[in-house]
Parts: C-alpha cells; sequence; structure tokens
C-alpha cells in the first residue's frame, strides 16, 4: 500500500470479507515492515487478528521481539498472532550483512529465542543462559493480553524445523522445504502432497499427545481462479518436471473454478487435517467468494 488511508481500508477490507487474520511478511524487499503495519492494521479494525508470517528470528534479539509483541497485543485488544521462524532467504542475509550460519545454527537460535519469549511473555523478572543467548533478571513488561501468551506459529518443511514447532507452536504451518535458500523448481517439489504428508507424520510423533491441541495451516502461494484448470496445471507441470495432477493435488497451489477451489480446500482439510489457510494478498480479489463461503467452516 503507498499511503496509510490505503492500508488501513485494505485491513477493513480483509476484515469485512470474513478473513480472520492479516499476516505480514519479514523481508528486505519492496512491504510494509510488519511490526508498524500490523499495529496501524489492528488499529483500523475490530476483530481482524493481525501477525507475521514469519519474523526472521536472526532479525532482531528475542528480547526485543517480546517486548514488541507484548505491546501489539496490548494495543489490539489481544488480537496478535506471533509467528517466527529461524530464517531461510538468503538474499536477505547477504544485502543486510548478517551472517548466514547453516540451518542446524538458525534452528538452535531461535529454539533458545523461543524460551526467552515464553519466559517473559510469564512476567516476572526472567533469566536464561544458552549457546547463543544470555539474560539476566529481565523484566517481562508490558505483559500481553492473551494468556499464557498469544498463539505461537512455527513452520517449515524440514524435519528438524517442523518437530520444534510440534512441541512448541500452538499453530503449526506446513511449508516448503527452504534448506537451499532461494526458490527454485526443486524446492516447489518439495511441497507435493506425498511430501506433505510425510512432513505431517513428523509433527504428529513428535508433538504427541498436545498433537489434537495444534492447529494445523498452510500457506496457498498460486491462486488462480480459471475455468480451465486443466490447461493451466499442464501448463505449470511442464517447467516443474511433473505432472497435471501433482500440481492439482499440491496443498500450496490452487487453481479452478471457485467451486472447484472450495472443493479442494475442504479435500485438504480431510485428507490432513489443515483449518488454517493463508491466501496470497494480491490475489485476494477474485478469492473473496471463495473466503466468503468456507470462512469459519
Amino acid at each position: 500500500m503507498a499511503t496509510a488511508a490505503e492500508w488501513r481500508e485494505k485491513a477493513r477490507h480483509v476484515e469485512a470479507i470474513g478473513c480472520e487474520a492479516l499476516y505480514l511478511a519479514d523481508h528486505f524487499k519492496d512491504q510494509l515492515s510488519p511490526i508498524a503495519a500490523m499495529t496501524a492494521a489492528a488499529d483500523a479494525t475490530t476483530t481482524l487478528k493481525v501477525g507475521s508470517l514469519v519474523f526472521d528470528n536472526d532479525y532482531r534479539h528475542p528480547v526485543v521481539l517480546a517486548r514488541e509483541m507484548a505491546t501489539v497485543d496490548v494495543l489490539s485488544g489481544g488480537r496478535l498472532h506471533l509467528g517466527i521462524g529461524a530464517g531461510w532467504l538468503e538474499s536477505d542475509y547477504v544485502q543486510a550483512g548478517i551472517p548466514y550460519d547453516s540451518p542446524g545454527t538458525r534452528i538452535e537460535r531461535l529454539e533458545e529465542s523461543l524460551k526467552i519469549i515464553k519466559g517473559m511473555f510469564a512476567g516476572g523478572p526472567f533469566s536464561f543462559s544458552g549457546k547463543h543467548y544470555s539474560v539476566k533478571d529481565v523484566e517481562g513488561s508490558p505483559l500481553p493480553l492473551q494468556k499464557p501468551h498469544p498463539p505461537i506459529l512455527l513452520g517449515g518443511g524440514g524435519r528438524r524445523m517442523l518437530q520444534l514447532a510440534a512441541r512448541e507452536a500452538d499453530i503449526v504451518h506446513i511449508n516448503y522445504d527452504l534448506r537451499e535458500g532461494r526458490v527454485n523448481p526443486e524446492l516447489v517439489r518439495t511441497g507435493m502432497a506425498g511430501r506433505t504428508a510425510g512432513k505431517l507424520e513428523w509433527v504428529r510423533e513428535a508433538a504427541g499427545e498436545r498433537f489434537e491441541q495444534i492447529e494445523l495451516g498452510f500457506t496457498i502461494f498460486l491462486a488462480v481462479v480459471t475455468d480451465d484448470r486443466e490447461s493451466m496445471a499442464a501448463t505449470l507441470a511442464a517447467g516443474m518436471h511433473a505432472e497435471p495432477s501433482d500440481v492439482l493435488e499440491m496443498p500450496h497451489f490452487l487453481i479452478g473454478s471457485v467451486d472447484q477451489m472450495a472443493e479442494a480446500l475442504i479435500e485438504r482439510r480431510e485428507r490432513y487435517g489443515f483449518s488454517f489457510v493463508v491466501l496470497p494478498g494480491e490475489s485476494l480479489e477474485p478469492l473473496e467468494p471463495l473466503v466468503e463461503r468456507l470462512a469459519g467452516n
């Protein structure tokens, strides 16, 4: 959005058509910075939840992020979703001059950050000493309105990240395997139906008894409203070295008429247990009938 008025109107429109939440990414590209934009969107609406998909843990110290997020939760009246990840897009790190450590190291840091953030959300002086962070008697103030803390969203496409999400998150978001640090055809292939089922098994295994309390979600990265879904799927499949049926079954693609899209999302809920679907903002207008039909189901 080019102006504050346009952004407020966007948030109100998203709320009006029945979306539950408005999420912002955390990349160094042509977009609004997420924390300020989340606050403005919450201020312009009454029920819309605001969140991040997702904050890169390496861009902010967990003490700073915890205080910022508690403040957003207070100022929004308890409407924050906190999405946080280990970071993945190598070009962001290069542009900003931030060391791009191995995926394992970044996930280690994220795991420690989650302990600090949850500790600060609990209130009172909090101390932690780990491999990557050390804090002493830091006061969790302000405290978020939502108890014990705002919903925490973690996700990914690799085993280690999804196992961490299964243990720590309220919303587990199934994604591509992002370990290569860039988007390419092979990355997209990691989102196919069979791979998705395997990722969910990792989550179920690591979550144990808490699996039933987890909300499962995913993002639609490509949404095309068309009356000729087979032709569109064939075109996409050629570039992916896949079959058209693979494209139509991939959870992260949504192609077809509004009726076909609704059927596909219901099928994915029944097949995988997905109940939280994130739609691409740039494609929202043609998808509004779909949102109005399925919101709350």
